[in-house]
């Protein structure tokens, strides 16, 4: 492990070096608006893969006072902002990935203790110079150091939450721990900035609230550091002109964490996408699934296999592109403690595997990259009548293409059967069977749920994206317990198809009816020339 203080700039400048550099130096502006001040205390959590570690490498390049890093940051935004200057090369840096220290110990008292000394040892080092008044305190030396030199200290803590999930039944070690960070950092005049990185949030832990001095940016809670973690939708548009990627199938793809701020009473709208998938697409010129290529799908099969509170069918229902309302007030911020479904599915939005709308509470799957790692986690378990239907869904396609209506009828009355715990007792349900049905449809469309057209809402739209405008685009409609006949006539008479009226490829026009007294679901498909 290497040196803790001031680290230089080495590893930032290697990502300026790399084949894709995205520049997130906004992320300084924010966080020197927090220096000496009282809300010098930052926390950013955030999935895997998500450039979490590279912010930090950044702000230890801009305030590490060992080095001038002005030449680095002479071509990116934060060199145009007012206190630019100010701040840069102007404190000592300490850095650390609290991951090594976790790794190289067999529990929390020998990491504490290692890291303890590694600090000391490189604080000693540099300041040899200095009267310590006891060499075997780091919090005394760092006042000791601060009072010699008047450089505050800019501290980083990457992976801070990594005991949390490795020492997961230990709620000792984890006190222990919170313990010496609040010593070391709370109401401490050498900290000039308190910056931490890590999967999972931090005040709940039981009721030890030993960090609450900390401002926290989270998946569920953005604020204004939404944009500078994942790429941007104008920063992934920007690559695929680059690369000449298709700008529709990497949305289609990656896009999907929708995350929502409110900056100076202004409302805006991030559309996040996963850096790592991105850059991996750009690079191979080939979309595909890599962002959870460094941790498989075990790991979301160990939650959603809970069932809790009927957990399983939200899953299903959000495979089939449902939302769910949550609340994620009684999350424990930790991987163990799970009172209901929603402490479970608030754990999957802080992983990645949801995203959440924080406004209307609801969580959803986010793209169909993520979707795939929930079909591998379900193929591996026993939900096999899940697994039965989306296999079918390619097949079932196929047949509407073909405007086969009986084949249809019969696959959506198979994908039924499958999905029991879909019980039927209207619209809505019908419309999350067939969605599911036609699983296999994301592979060429863009799904629109309620598309407005005419004098209504279309149930169903399938638009085909520009890569696949051989294929026709499709609008359904659902009726329950009614007719089919009337499906299709309601498209019409309510002009849904005015939705389409730009749209230059085939258009077919299908009505779905479940009859509730012969539990027959029954399908008229047409042909409409726009």
């Amino acid at each position: 492990m290497g040196g803790y203080l001031n680290p230089g700039s080495d590893l930032f400048e290697m990502a300026l070096r790399s084949q894709i550099f995205v520049d997130k130096s906004g992320l300084i502006e924010k966080t020197n608006r927090c220096v000496r001040t009282l809300q010098r205390y930052i926390c950013v959590s955030r999935p895997r893969r998500f450039g979490k570690s590279m912010g930090v490498d950044m702000l230890a390049a801009y305030y590490d006072r060992s080095v001038d890093t002005k030449n680095l940051f002479q071509e990116l935004k934060i060199n145009s902002t007012e206190e630019y200057e100010k701040h840069l090369n102007q404190y000592d840096v300490l850095k650390i990935n609290m991951q090594e220290f976790l790794s190289a110990t067999e529990n929390i008292d020998q990491m504490l203790r290692m890291l303890n000394d590694y600090l000391l040892f490189d604080l000693k080092e540099q300041y040899g110079q200095v009267r310590f008044r006891d060499e075997n305190s780091l919090v005394q030396v760092m006042k000791d150091v601060y009072s010699y030199t008047k450089h505050p200290f800019v501290i980083l803590i990457d992976e801070w939450d990594c005991l949390f999930r490795e020492y997961q039944q230990d709620q000792e070690a984890q006190k222990k721990y919170l313990d010496f960070l609040r010593f070391w950092l709370k109401d401490k005049e050498y900290v000039a900035l308190a910056y931490m990185t890590g999967i999972l949030p931090i005040k709940k832990y039981g009721s030890h609230s030993a960090l609450n001095m900390f401002t926290e940016y989270s998946m569920t809670d953005p604020g204004d550091l939404a944009e500078y973690f994942g790429f941007t939708e104008t920063e992934v548009k920007i690559l695929c002109k680059k690369y000449e990627m298709s700008f529709e199938e990497a949305s289609a793809w990656y896009n999907g964490y929708h995350l929502i701020s409110h900056e100076e009473g202004v409302r805006r709208v991030h559309s996040m996408y996963s850096p790592k998938s991105v850059v991996e697409a750009m690079q191979k010129r080939k979309f595909g699934t890599y962002w959870n290529q460094t941790e498989t799908y075990e790991a979301l099969k160990v939650y959603i296999q809970m069932n809790m509170d009927g957990l399983k069918d939200t899953i299903i229902e959000m495979l089939a592109g449902e939302k769910a309302r949550i609340n994620t007030g009684t999350f424990s911020n930790d991987m163990t403690t799970f009172a209901t479904k929603d402490d479970v599915l608030t754990l999957l939005v802080h992983l990645g595997y949801l995203t959440y709308d924080n406004e209307k509470e609801t969580v959803e799957i986010p793209n169909r990259e993520v979707s795939q790692e929930y079909v591998n986690a379900i193929s591996t378990m026993d939900w096999t009548e899940v697994i039965q239907s989306i296999n079918a869904s390619r097949k079932l396609l196929e047949a509407l293409w073909d405007m086969d209506s009986e084949k249809v009828a019969n696959g959506i009355e198979q994908a039924h059967k499958e999905i029991s715990i879909l019980e039927y007792n209207d619209e809505n349900s019908l419309s999350c069977a067939v969605n599911l049905a036609f699983y296999f449809a994301r592979e060429y469309y863009t799904i629109i749920r309620e598309m407005p057209g005419g004098r209504g809402f279309a149930d169903i739209c399938m638009i085909p994206r520009k890569i696949h405008l051989d294929k026709p685009a499709v609008m359904i409609e659902l009726k329950w317990d009614k007719s089919a006949e009337g499906a299709i006539q309601q498209i019409k008479n309510k002009e849904y198809i005015d939705a389409l009226k730009d749209y230059q490829g085939d258009l077919l026009l299908a009505g779905i009816n479940y009859d509730k007294k012969t539990k027959k679901h029954s399908c008229i498909i047409e042909k409409w020339n726009l």
